[in-house]
């Protein structure tokens, strides 16, 4: 049994103390890129400050001969590339893989200092992360660190996602998490190849007309296409929120269909991901227009929060009654939107512009 006090003490001499709150860093896209790969590596420089996380991509796209050659990519960008305000991420192989270690022991004593964050791969259970994070705290105080490195697990497997509250809980490290839709449901035996989306399907559909006769069942019925994995992203939003940690949508496959992940990603925004992956540039504008608040929102909430005060009571704004519930919901919007414009010049214009009524 740990105490308290032990579970925020450094697990080895000369880390550095983990943290007691994770930072609230907008991260509306998470882009992945192959170091490996000369062309991609040559748009990083260009891409910071045009995305919130550049991620250097380790694991299942890199193929298993070309695996130290993306490692060393990575540590050549993190030596050479000034990140600025975005962040720096990386994605290691799989905890039963022979490249994990080298991935570990060859990337924080080189670009230690760089990294934000190790996203970890097919995470099952609490003690994957116990792992990884005994691991990390050796190699930070050999390299001499002075901030702890931060762990981002991706939900792939049905064990994982019954264990989700015990990852989410154990470390101060952990970031947050991420859903891996095509993993999962490979592990589930769910009958898709879709890489994220919704399913044919998988659908509701409306009920038989009426007939003097009882009902027509043959007659053409309205069908609504169903989230078949609406169930995991409301789990996996509650244990974030829980743990002070945050929840991220992973991969849209289908980069051509940008309305439907612009769907996908709206659904998950409003459900309270603060983020989702992108495997093309085309889904970063996506993301960070859908995981932004809109300029509407923003004015809306500001208006509810100065017509409440002091947040007690209750008040009628546009035919609507608005309580504390409704201030609290708003401060959520409000606060978000204050933490964007922090690092987009363009919607901090926007957000600026707004005027609030007396």
């Amino acid at each position: 049994m740990r105490t308290a006090k032990d579970f925020f003490a450094p697990l080895a001499v000369g880390a550095p103390a983990p943290l007691r709150e994770i930072p609230a860093r907008p991260s509306r896209a998470i882009h992945f890129f192959d170091p490996g790969n000369p062309k991609m590596a040559a748009k990083v420089p260009d891409m910071v400050g045009t995305v919130d996380v550049l991620l250097g991509n380790l694991e299942d796209a890199v193929k298993a001969e070309n695996k130290e050659i993306a490692r060393e990519g990575l540590v050549r960008i993190g030596q050479e590339v000034d990140f600025g305000p975005t962040q720096f991420w990386t994605r290691i192989n799989s905890l039963d893989s022979p490249w994990v270690l080298d991935d570990l022991t060859t990337l924080v004593p080189a670009i230690g200092d760089k990294l934000d964050v190790i996203m970890v791969p097919k995470v099952q259970g609490a003690e994957d992360i116990h792992y990884v994070d005994r691991i990390l705290a050796q190699l930070e105080a050999r390299a001499g660190l002075e901030k702890p490195l931060l762990i981002h697990a991706i939900l792939e497997t049905a064990r994982g996602v019954a264990n989700i509250e015990e990852i989410c809980g154990a470390s101060p490290r952990m970031q947050g998490l991420s859903l891996g839709p095509a993993d999962l449901a490979a592990d589930r035996r769910m009958k898709t190849t879709r890489v994220g989306g919704p399913h044919p399907g998988y659908l509701v559909r409306q009920d038989a007309p009426r007939t003097e006769d009882g009902f027509a069942y043959d007659a053409e019925r309205t069908t609504y296409q169903q989230d078949l994995y609406h169930y995991t992203i409301a789990r996996m939003v509650d244990a974030c929120a829980m743990h002070g940690i945050y929840p991220y949508w992973g991969p849209f496959g289908d980069i051509k269909d940008t309305v439907a992940c612009e769907d996908q990603f709206r659904n998950a925004f409003l459900l309270g991901c603060v983020g989702a992956w992108s495997l093309h540039p085309a889904q970063i504008k996506i993301a960070n227009k859908v995981f932004s608040p809109s300029v509407e929102d923003v004015t809306h909430a500001r208006r509810v929060i100065a017509a409440m005060g002091d947040g007690t009571g209750a008040v009628m704004i546009d035919g609507k009654m608005e309580d504390d519930a409704s201030v609290k919901q708003c401060q959520v919007m409000v606060q978000l939107a204050e933490e964007l414009a922090a690092i987009d010049p363009e919607l901090k214009k926007q957000y600026d512009a707004i005027q609030i009524d007396a």
